[in-house]
């Protein structure tokens, strides 16, 4: 199966309209003919979801499942395993307006559009007494126009070491912006640092443990590259991952919680090489930060994060530092963050997930198609990254964004960013706006 290739370039601004109006329209239309009529009729008489989550399944950090069912034609609850089919579609429009500066660092095509992700997820659930969970994505990735496994294996609860394991293809167990569901993030993109330091996925076994009592969580996994060389996201020959953190305050009463959490990561860089590179915060533009390619044997990654939640507030950061190796002598050391607030001005709460220490996904009060006006989530967000140490020139960066995301329903949502970045590199400050915006659908 083939998709076609919708980027647009300079020029293309009728189209984008054009496209972006029949596209929302249409998801519209579908989701409102898919709507059973007594989900809309009686819309309001539903009871809010839980803020706080203790499930635990195969793919809850990378399966979108809206806690609301819009359908049920795609599950099945059959004799071996229940299955249950979704898939997930964000599109992408970005435009910029560069200084001069900027323009002589780096050459952006604008305006530009194109598609951020389209995947297909399937999981379920074996009909075993001890509790076997499987889950399988497949991606397809418009720039190099091929198909990808995602998350994709199974997992095997172990009451007797408080936790479960998971096999296969799946999120290292990083940082909880790496861990959660990616079409859940509140920002617009992860931050520069995260995704250069690290892979979104790696192929081995994680254990993650949780232990209400003390309400402590623990993630550790060990990974390899042997079946994902060739996949973009393969890095690292081999890695070891922990996460570690406390929820001092778990209120589902209140509707608050604090989670506080340390991560660290060992690694060996692919054939000896590494290079760390990031794009400023738009998926459409080029790379801004750059540390060429190091020949290095040994990487280290290291980070903190803190996240405060009461009622429709949302308090975040992380930060994180990136060491390596070189061959030949010396350790250059990389780092970089972001902090954001977010407010539910509609009075929601997002979801956390307790077992998987990550925050899931906004469900309006009441969508579009039961009469209300969804959920509106305006958020202001600021990231930094330093990779420059010594003769290594990558660069540094900063960027302002504040956002918007109206939910219309858990099943669609549109995003507008308006962002303000300084990148310093090449002996030049140049300073670059950016005009983002999303189309967001799941199943």
């Amino acid at each position: 199966m083939k998709l076609p290739n919708t980027n647009m370039r300079r020029g293309g601004e009728p189209l984008v309209v054009l496209w972006l109006t029949l596209t929302i329209g249409g998801l519209v239309a579908f989701s409102m003919l898919s709507w059973p009529r007594t989900a809309r009729a009686q819309g309001s008489a539903k009871a809010a979801p839980a803020t706080i989550d203790s499930t635990a399944e195969a793919g809850d950090a990378d399966a979108v499942t809206p806690k609301r069912q819009m359908v049920k034609w795609n599950q099945y609850d059959g004799p071996i395993s229940t299955l249950r089919f979704g898939y997930g579609f964000l599109y992408d429009f970005a435009t910029y307006s560069q200084d001069d500066a900027s323009k002589q660092q780096v050459k952006i095509e604008t305006p530009d559009m194109g598609m951020r992700d389209f995947r297909l997820l399937f999981k379920g659930r074996f009909k075993t007494q001890r509790p076997i969970t499987w889950t399988l994505g497949y991606m397809y990735d418009g720039v190099e126009d091929a198909w990808h496994f995602r998350q994709t294996g199974i997992q095997v609860d172990v009451p007797e070491v408080s936790g479960r394991f998971f096999l296969g293809r799946t999120k290292e167990g990083y940082s909880q912006y790496k861990v959660m569901v990616g079409y859940y993030i509140w920002g617009i993109e992860r931050s520069q640092a995260l995704d250069a330091f690290i892979p979104i996925l790696g192929d081995g076994i994680k254990y993650m443990g949780y232990y209400p009592r003390k309400r402590m969580f623990l993630n550790l996994g060990y990974f390899r590259d042997q079946l994902s060389e060739n996949e973009k996201f393969a890095i690292y020959d081999d890695q070891w991952v922990t996460r570690v953190g406390w929820q001092p305050i778990l209120s589902e009463s209140r509707g608050e919680v604090l989670h506080v959490a340390v991560m660290g990561r060992d690694a060996t860089p692919d054939e000896g090489k590494i290079k760390f590179k990031a794009k400023p915060g738009s998926y459409l533009a080029p790379n801004f930060l750059d540390t060429g390619t190091l020949t290095a044997d040994h990487a280290r990654t290291f980070g903190v994060e803190v996240n405060y939640r009461k009622g429709p507030w949302l308090f975040a950061s992380e930060y994180g530092w990136q060491d390596v190796d070189l061959v030949g002598g010396g350790t250059p050391t990389f780092h970089g963050g972001e902090a954001s607030v977010v407010w539910l001005l509609t009075g929601e709460t997002r979801p956390y997930n307790a077992p998987g220490a990550f925050l899931e996904q906004v469900t309006p009060a009441k969508s579009i198609f039961e009469g209300g006006r969804g959920a509106f989530e305006p958020s202001l967000h600021f990231s930094y990254s330093d990779f420059d140490d010594g003769s290594i020139q990558g660069g540094k960066y900063w960027r302002l964004t504040p956002m918007a995301k109206w939910y219309l329903s858990e099943q669609l949502r549109v995003e507008l960013a308006y962002g303000y970045g300084e990148l310093d590199r090449f002996g030049l400050k140049g300073r670059t706006q950016f005009f983002q915006a999303r189309l967001a659908s799941i199943l």
